[in-house]
């Protein structure tokens, strides 16, 4: 899960006022025993949290010396929630944080690393998770959350208009993807690839696909000079430079769904909320016009983004046992398969994939295939910011026809501004 990334002035001044109001806050008490019983606290966001009191049933069965209270946060507010509670000494026991906020909560301090835990439990097993959304976690050498649920992206295709095209699959090269492009611009699809310039995510999965790093130097100095990026960033460009996608926002998309059902466009690269999406509002009559496909690579089956949210336990628990054990029940097989049955997250266990409706599912498990070719992104608490910017140059770039190599350049002199203060702290410390 991502969302913006506050800046460092931004995050300075939450922790300033939260410091301030600090005083004013009641101590949260995680772990209060009382009457036998252990108060464990679980922030949960969004459908999430919605879903939780339904989903921890059989916790509160298994646990009854636990009382466990939830508290649903909604998304736009939960990253400042989490920093004034960290600010305030309030946090909860166990929380849900977006992979992509998990780098400053560590950097703050405020989560407890898992390996201890890990290494003595029963249940959970590390192979058994998808390797990449598994490294989202890993941080400086350590597990510093365990995945929850998990979000990539690839494409969702007409295939009726695909075979029409002359091709019975979508192309899994770059190459073969700009020739399904250009069959089915002969159908007469103006614009056969949707592909938003205000969403990130499709450059990011392209610039994944290379073998360099997004960042160099330890995550001192940004890299998007180098070959790969500007590989990535190229291959982008191309798209609006050859009209195979039109140089739109999403928001001027009035509605997807409509459009794609319509054959206004054929390929759409998205998530797996869109399988829900899909089913629901394209009649019954076009259920088998579509399906899923993984994302192209420049030479073969490419990587996608490794997304989605964690549990991670915070320092200052006082029941950490009753935390952990909270955790564990989150991530057995059945509980992530009921997860799923409930918001259509998808869960990052293999085991929890042989379920009947999950993994018979040919739409669901083209999701299972990416999954097994996902790449982190550079674990820095500034990545977020970074990402909309690296966006926001794509944009421009694909209205003005830019070099993209002048583009990369700029960027990176951009993203070297972002991490000056992370330079500062990471040479002070050494």
């Amino acid at each position: 899960m991502t969302g913006r990334s506050p800046s460092l002035p931004e995050r300075r001044r939450w922790l300033r006022r939260a410091s301030l109001v600090a005083a004013a806050l009641p101590l949260a008490g995680c772990g209060r025993r009382s009457g036998g019983r252990t108060t464990l606290r679980f922030w949960a966001m969004g459908r999430e949290g919605e879903v939780a009191h339904e989903l921890l049933a059989g916790f509160r069965a298994e646990q009854p010396h636990v009382e466990l209270r939830i508290e649903q946060l909604p998304w736009t507010a939960a990253h400042e929630k989490l920093l004034t509670a960290f600010a305030g000494d309030a946090t909860p026991d166990v929380a849900q944080i977006g992979n992509t906020w998990l780098p400053e909560m560590v950097a703050l301090g405020a989560v407890e690393p898992l390996d201890t835990w890990l290494h003595s439990s029963p249940t959970i097993a590390p192979d058994d998770y998808f390797s990449g959304i598994w490294r989202t976690n890993l941080i400086d050498g350590k597990l510093q959350g365990l995945p929850w649920y998990v979000d990539t992206r690839l494409l969702y295709v007409r295939s009726d208009l695909l075979a029409k095209a002359g091709f019975n699959r979508m192309p899994d090269t770059w190459a073969g993807w700009q020739q399904a492009m250009l069959g089915l611009q002969r159908l007469g699809i103006a614009h056969p690839q949707l592909l938003p310039l205000n969403e990130f995510e499709p450059l990011l999965a392209l610039a994944l696909q290379q073998d360099d790093e997004l960042l160099r130097d330890g995550g001192r100095r940004g890299n998007f000079s180098s070959p790969g990026f500007e590989r990535a960033l190229g291959f982008y460009l191309q798209m609006f430079e050859r009209g195979f996608a039109p140089s739109l926002t999403n928001n001027q998309v009035s509605n997807l769904w409509q459009e794609f059902g319509r054959g206004q466009f054929a390929l759409y690269i998205s998530g797996p909320w869109n399988l829900g999406e899909f089913r629901r509002r394209l009649g019954p009559e076009q259920q088998s016009l579509w399906t899923t496909a993984p994302l192209p690579g420049p030479n073969g089956p490419g990587a996608s983004i490794a997304g989605g949210s964690s549990l991670v336990m915070f320092r200052r628990s006082r029941a950490r046992r009753e935390a952990w054990a909270l955790i564990e029940y989150l991530s057995r097989p059945e509980v992530q398969q009921q997860f799923y049955r409930l918001t259509g997250n998808l869960p990052p266990r293999r085991a929890s994939w042989s379920a009947d409706g999950l993994g018979r599912d040919p739409q669901a498990l083209a999701f299972a295939q990416q999954l097994e070719r996902v790449r982190p992104a550079p674990a820095v608490p500034e990545w977020e910011r970074i990402a909309q910017e690296m966006q926001l140059f794509a944009a421009r770039a694909a209205h003005d026809k830019s070099d993209p190599a002048a583009v990369a350049r700029a960027l990176d002199m951009r993203v070297d501004e972002f991490l000056a203060k992370r330079r500062w702290m990471l040479d002070r410390a050494r």
